[in-house]
């Protein structure tokens, strides 16, 4: 534990950079002038309740960690133990700091969501959050997550465009039929070439179909939708589609 002065903690978060997670350290805001507001604190508030209050004796991991707001609520409720993963070591050092003054232990690594399975371990709770439009292959990403870390719970978030419409779909389909695709229900994903937001790591932005879709192609049941881009899901023993084997084996 350190103990550090309002002034202080100030200059600590000035020398860490530009923060994307609002995060209030003794009274301190991080990004108090985030351009989505409170963020991602007032998000957070429309979906907290999904989240089991007492999570004592649980171990979670926060994939895409940023700052570790994520993982501190998790801390706050009890969980045994957090493991929180970054691609980027800026972050992870503001992470770092966010803890160690909100007094949270939490385990922060540098990891790529596509190397998972080094970690060695499933988790209880696993928080895939504002990470997989950032992805050039989001559907590996999720199927790696399903085979290698979940072994309950997954907490999944994703910005989604479209429709949000969603409508039953038929086993299969006739290769003359085109008219199904033409519906703004069918699962779609907008693929970004160049920049969206002013962000040249956004690639892929699906709508409310693809994302229950895929999610439940890899091996998800879907519990809940807490909020419009939030999604609590079960594991389940076997994928309906394939696993993160690649080429893909051709399906049932």
């Amino acid at each position: 534990m350190i103990t550090l002065n309002e002034q202080q903690i100030k200059a600590r978060v000035e020398g860490l950079g530009q923060w994307f997670h609002n995060v209030r350290l003794q009274g301190v805001e991080t990004a108090p002038d985030h351009f989505l507001g409170d963020y991602p604190n007032v998000k957070w508030r429309r979906f907290a309740e999904a989240i089991p209050a007492d999570l004592s004796g649980k171990t979670v991991l926060d994939i895409g960690c940023n700052a570790g707001f994520y993982s501190i609520q998790m801390k706050r409720r009890g969980a045994e133990r957090v493991v929180a993963i970054d691609t980027d070591e800026a972050y992870l050092a503001q992470g770092r700091f966010a803890a160690e003054i909100c007094e949270a232990e939490i385990e922060f690594r540098q990891l790529s969501v596509y190397d998972v399975g080094a970690l060695g371990e499933k988790f209880d709770f696993v928080l895939f959050l504002g990470v997989f439009y950032h992805l050039r292959h989001p559907l590996l990403a999720l199927d790696l997550i399903h085979e290698h870390v979940t072994r309950d719970l997954l907490l999944f978030q994703s910005m989604q465009r479209g429709s949000d419409e969603v409508e039953p779909l038929a086993e299969d389909y006739p290769f003359k039929e085109t008219e199904i695709f033409e519906r703004e229900s069918f699962p779609r994903m907008h693929f970004i070439e160049k920049r969206y937001c002013g962000d040249p790591t956004n690639w892929w932005i699906p709508n409310r179909a693809c994302v229950e879709a895929m999610l439940r192609d890899v091996g998800y049941q879907i519990l809940a939708r807490p909020e419009r881009e939030v999604f609590l899901c079960r594991h389940l023993d076997a994928a309906a589609g394939v696993n993160a084997v690649y080429p893909a084996m051709p399906k049932n």
